[in-house]
């Protein structure tokens, strides 16, 4: 059995709140050609490090009518920071150009099967993915950034070009679940970490 979602699948859809106050779902995101669902959060220091390339990523490819909506799925029992009001705080001070949203069941995660923080989804616009994986090769340290796997993707998906490389491996803090150690996976995901 896969764990995280296959290449072509449909997006999985959702209801979730945002750091707006609203509520979100797929249809939500009709009017955007092209959808970058990823999974976030408030403290990992993959996600903080490469905040500010994934922005870039984000507002370069905006006019091609790609839009990126994250979710943090992370238990704020286990990181008290990735709770809402954390996330509504973050969005106020760093004003990133995507929808924050909080999966505070932990359900989203596991429909994605997503992996680590963070983890992209790129959406075609039939809502079929064609790019799983990481953004860059170091998120933690981008002075150290050979490749931005996330962006190329984009460029040959916005081109109407296939993706030459769809599948890579996300690197960052793994998602912390409910009620488990803070490096616990499902059993399911261990043949793919």
């Amino acid at each position: 059995m896969v764990y995280t979602l296959e290449l072509g699948k449909k997006a999985p859809d959702f209801s979730l709140l945002a750091t707006d106050g609203k509520k979100y779902s797929l249809k939500d995101f009709d009017q955007y050609k092209y959808l970058v669902v990823f999974f976030s959060c408030n403290h990992c220091p993959y996600v903080v490090g490469s905040d500010e390339i994934t922005r870039c990523t984000a507002e370069k490819h905006a006019s091609a009518g790609v839009k990126f909506v994250a979710i943090n799925s992370n238990s704020e029992s286990t990181y008290e920071e990735d709770d809402y009001d954390h996330m509504v705080s973050r969005m106020k001070k760093f004003k990133f150009p995507w929808v924050y949203l909080r999966d505070s069941k932990q359900e989203i995660a596991k429909v994605y099967g997503a992996l680590r923080t963070p983890h992209f989804y790129v959406f075609n616009e039939k809502r079929e993915l064609v790019y799983t994986g990481r953004n860059v090769d170091s998120p933690r340290d981008t002075d150290k950034v050979t490749v931005n796997n996330l962006d190329k993707a984009l460029v040959e998906l916005t081109a109407g070009k296939n993706i030459t490389l769809p599948i890579t491996n996300p690197i960052g803090c793994n998602i912390k679940w409910d009620g488990k150690d803070n490096h616990w996976m499902p059993m399911e995901a261990c043949d793919l970490i």
